[in-house]
């Protein structure tokens, strides 16, 4: 607190002192302080408050709304929102946490890669409508990235989009990736795509 007080003087301090530029004295000042920048004087409390509130201020929400824990990273764990995720990241997907993965090292197993971010462009009121317009923008980077792997590496793709009400608020990532496997398998990939 006590930096964080001087940092606050220190930025006074220098917003407050002229060039010396002006002729004119504040009312104060006398002839033995002329040429020389005024001293701040500095206030500091002697005593830190000893609690800490325990509980906010009426009308502020004490929890989220429902759905939005989606829309938000984790920081305690790898977890991000699929919109998150950059081109080349390596992850896993978990069916219970739609819209969430969980980044690991290419080189370790893991369920899939992104090949491609895009967004989505023009005004979508459906699923359906995201859904078919995010396949769309990932068909061919995907079947472009899949010819290119080994025989048998990669059996599916994962298109990720945002529903209805995300895309209304500006999520308009499109997440395009190859898997190991299809939704229901256990394959993984041990290593980053070619």
């Amino acid at each position: 607190m006590i930096l964080g007080i001087g940092a606050v003087s220190a930025v006074a301090l220098v917003v407050t002192s002229g060039d010396g530029s002006s002729d004119k004295k504040p009312p104060s000042e006398s002839s033995s302080t002329k040429g020389r920048l005024p001293s701040p004087s500095l206030s500091i409390p002697s005593q830190l408050p000893s609690e800490l509130p325990s509980s906010l201020p009426s009308g502020v929400p004490s929890e989220l709304p429902s759905g939005v824990e989606s829309l938000l990273p984790s920081f305690a764990s790898d977890e991000v929102p699929y919109y998150m995720l950059r081109t080349g990241d390596c992850f896993d997907i978990d069916g219970s946490r739609p819209g969430q993965a969980v980044k690991r090292p290419c080189d370790r197993k893991h369920d899939a890669e992104v090949v491609t971010v895009t967004e989505l462009e023009g005004a979508y009121t459906t699923d359906a409508a995201l859904k078919k317009a995010a396949s769309g923008l990932c068909q061919d980077p995907l079947d472009s990235k899949a010819a290119k792997q080994p025989a048998d590496t990669v059996r599916g793709t994962l298109v990720q989009y945002p529903d209805p009400a995300g895309f209304k608020i500006g999520i308009d990532n499109v997440a395009c990736s190859l898997a190991a496997d299809g939704a229901d398998g256990n394959r993984k990939l041990t290593k980053p795509l070619r």
